[in-house]
């Protein structure tokens, strides 16, 4: 599976065989075939190990104040990236230009399930459109960030880590002036 991330993430995933794979991972191309059955099942199975990966590290720890918590997990989230390049690459960058189907799944699956655990950890149990959007453009700009990084790494992770929470905060300002809600949610998160 390793194998098949990395170069996944390093190449279009048009331009990977199943030989390059089992050359990769030290295999036979039977026996990848045996396992997976294609490439394409390759490649989805690779995007479900990255995707399992990156929320296993982002389950709450409960340990102190919301924001506490989003920088906390912030810095998961980057081990993740950090330890795991290639499959949160993989993971991001989706591949095949068509969304649609299992990878399209995949990605925005980990996106619901990370929205879930922000509004739990803020302790919102419906968010206002105003709120939902904001922390779905936040769940982007931590993507991109995450992905700028890997390629560029000129800015310090702690920099960036307490600028991405500094972002949500920021975000959660402008939107309150919106929404009376999140007015009343950046209050308590104050």
């Amino acid at each position: 599976m390793a194998a098949a991330l990395e170069l996944f993430s390093t190449r279009d995933a048009e331009d990977v065989s199943i030989d390059d794979v089992a050359a990769a991972a030290g295999a036979s191309r039977a026996l990848v075939y045996h396992y997976f059955g294609g490439k394409q099942e390759l490649y989805v199975a690779a995007l479900r190990s990255a995707a399992e990966q990156l929320e296993s590290r982002l389950r709450p720890h409960d340990g102190g104040s919301p924001l506490d918590e989003l920088a906390s997990g912030l810095k998961r989230y980057f081990d993740f990236v950090e330890e795991h390049a290639a499959g949160f690459a993989a993971l991001l960058r989706g591949g095949p230009a068509n969304r649609a189907g299992e990878v399209g799944e995949i990605v925005d699956g980990v996106r619901r399930r990370l929205f879930r655990l922000i509004q739990k950890q803020m302790h919102v149990e419906e968010p206002s459109p105003v709120l939902r959007t904001t922390l779905r453009s936040w769940i982007a700009s931590v993507e991109t960030a995450g992905l700028d990084w890997l390629e560029h790494r000129d800015v310090e992770r702690p920099t960036l880590e307490k600028m991405l929470v500094d972002h949500m905060v920021a975000l959660l300002g402008v939107a309150a002036t919106y929404d009376g809600d999140v007015a009343r949610l950046l209050e308590r998160l104050a």
